[in-house]
């Protein structure tokens, strides 16, 4: 069985990217190239008449699947997002494109990779927890939570990382106090998603993929009982919190189970922690890169706050991409995806869209439209925190800005992952 070991090609050995035939975005070594390189290849790629198909890699969880189109075009993300029928999340897990071992769906079997009815019915419990009405009634606690951290990073000078002690803090509190995750806990479940999320960075244990499997379960497992243990508590003891919401919850006479509620615990605190954090430190190198874009904020923070974080959103494309498995025969956009085939909708490339972003290199703080797809695509999986994040972004960002507006990052020390659009660390100076 061949494995393709991450980092096993150095730079200097790196073929140059001329063509969409020096690149195989299923060869690890693809996703520790500098960042303006894998731009040129997506550029590439677009460029293509119809998207490219690539093999899967063999992995020592499961046989090798069929391979998969890459779509990187916009329009293509936005048809196949709009036909969950044909392109499915359910048949093997949306986020991974191996398909996931069958021991790995107790504790990552969450909606998103599911479909319709189950996807539905799962939606439909929690996402009264997510409406806008509802993230209203967090917004105290959001800027109480942003006025502290900048209290932190003030009292502790210039020397941070900006990661770890601004971006990562505010987004983890939030849905940790949601749930009623005690404050003690806090640490223990970040490390767990950065396990989770962490790809193969060999900083989180990744860079042996013999052992990634048992490391993944294991980090699953015990999120998995954090909440297990916290909803047998609240199911006789409910308080105010999301938690007793949940496993008190009776829609229409549903109800989740302790397995639903391990697995979209594990959801919420992956994809609410590492995505928004990823975002707020994609934004801080932003405008420390463009300081003409952070004079035109600064100007007035609340009225070009909104815009500034879709365009935030839209160039940090914290998740780059999704799976999905082709059900049927089916034709689209001049290109045939047969039963059993998977599509990779690259939402990183979409976002970077000539056909649909002018200068979609450039950061402007008050491109309108902004039609990213950041969140996702269109259809039943548009991101269910999407309101919660843009309202974490929007007020750290404010309370950034208004009281170190001097701040700037250095260089990002970036995530080893194909899946995550990550920044481990960015040290920063005021």
């Amino acid at each position: 069985m061949r494995i393709i070991e991450p980092m096993t090609v150095t730079p200097a050995e790196r073929r140059p990217i001329v063509s969409v035939a020096d690149f195989d975005l299923s060869d690890f070594d693809f996703w520790a190239r500098p960042m303006a390189e894998r731009e040129h290849a997506f550029a590439l790629l677009r460029e293509l008449e119809r998207p490219a198909f690539y093999q899967e890699i063999e992995t020592p969880y499961g046989p090798k699947g069929p391979g998969y189109h890459a779509l990187v075009r916009h329009a293509d993300i936005l048809e196949a997002s709009r036909n969950p029928e044909v392109f499915c999340s359910g048949d093997g897990g949306a986020t991974n494109i191996p398909d996931m071992p069958a021991e790995f769906t107790e504790y990552f079997g969450s909606m998103i990779n599911m479909d319709d009815p189950r996807h539905a019915r799962l939606r439909r419990i929690v996402s009264r927890a997510f409406t806008p009405k509802m993230i209203k009634q967090f917004e105290d606690d959001v800027e109480a939570a942003a006025v502290r951290i900048v209290d932190d990073l003030i009292e502790k000078g210039s020397g941070c990382d900006f990661v770890t002690e601004v971006a990562a803090r505010l987004p983890l509190k939030i849905i940790c106090d949601m749930m009623g995750i005690p404050e003690k806990d806090y640490q223990f479940v970040f490390d767990r998603s950065n396990v989770i999320l962490g790809g193969f960075d060999p900083e989180y244990g990744g860079d042996d993929m013999d052992l990634y499997a048992g490391r993944l379960l294991n980090a699953g497992m015990e999120l998995q009982q954090l909440v297990q243990d916290l909803a047998a508590h609240r199911s006789e003891h409910p308080t105010a919190d999301l938690t007793s919401a949940l496993v008190n919850a009776n829609i229409d006479g549903e109800r989740l189970t302790m397995q639903e509620l391990g697995s979209f615990f594990i959801l919420l605190v992956v994809a609410g922690n590492e995505t928004t954090r990823n975002a707020i430190s994609y934004g801080m190198r932003l405008l420390t890169r463009n300081p003409d874009q952070r004079a035109r904020w600064l100007t007035d923070i609340d009225g070009h706050a909104p815009h500034a974080v879709e365009e935030i959103v839209r160039l940090a494309s914290p998740v780059n991409y999704m799976r999905r498995k082709v059900t049927r025969d089916h034709e689209m956009n001049g290109t045939l995806y047969r039963k059993g085939e998977k599509a990779v909708l690259y939402y990183w490339s979409a976002n970077r869209d000539a056909d649909v972003f002018a200068e979609p290199y450039l950061f402007d703080i008050t491109r309108d439209p902004n039609p990213h797809v950041g969140f996702g695509g269109p259809g039943p999986h548009f991101c269910l925190g999407a309101h919660l994040a843009r309202r974490e972004i929007t007020v750290m960002f404010k309370e950034l800005l208004r009281r170190v507006p001097q701040l700037e990052v250095g260089a990002p020390e970036r995530l080893f992952s194909s899946f995550i659009n990550g920044i481990k660390h960015l040290p920063a100076d005021f």
